[in-house]
């Protein structure tokens, strides 16, 4: 296990299943992963009473913020914390799709990084901490090469060599 970890921090309960999805990319790299549910409409107090008890913690962080419709809260987590912040919004059928716009749209010094897929949100927050951990910087790059292995693979299937 790390040292670093990761808070997924849902705009409600509806957000759920996309974050069990980054969740379980998240531990698939030996990461501690929290998840919390606090909304930047309803319930900002909340919201930085969760960030504030992170923030005191001295490990490593990644917040990923998942909220759809008006993602005021990638903003808003990425405004007050020091730690890097992907907004991962779910996906909607209202919007035929991921509703971007509200996620890309930040003002001046709040800067979350987007990353549409839930599973590569989680490969993006291993990535982040392991600038600083050979450890998960090495169990990173192992998953790349198990990746890239299962393309080689499908290519020789697909053209029987």
């Amino acid at each position: 296990m790390t040292d670093g970890f990761v808070v997924i921090v849902m705009g409600s309960a509806a957000d759920r299943e996309h974050a069990a999805k980054v969740a379980a990319s998240v531990e698939g790299f030996g990461l501690e992963v929290v998840q919390r549910v606090g909304s930047a409409h309803k319930t900002p107090e909340h919201v930085m009473d969760i960030l504030r008890g992170y923030e005191e913690d001295p490990r490593p962080k990644v917040y990923v913020t998942i909220a759809g419709r008006s993602n005021a809260l990638s903003g808003f987590v990425d405004g007050y914390v020091a730690s890097p912040v992907i907004a991962c919004p779910p996906p909607s059928e209202a919007f035929g799709g991921a509703d971007v716009f509200s996620s890309i749209r930040m003002p001046s010094d709040v800067a979350p990084m987007l990353v549409l897929d839930p599973a590569n949100a989680g490969l993006a927050a291993a990535k982040i901490l392991a600038v600083g951990d050979p450890r998960l910087r090495e169990r990173v790059a192992s998953h790349k090469v198990t990746e890239a292995a299962k393309v080689t693979v499908a290519d020789r299937e697909l053209h029987g060599g």
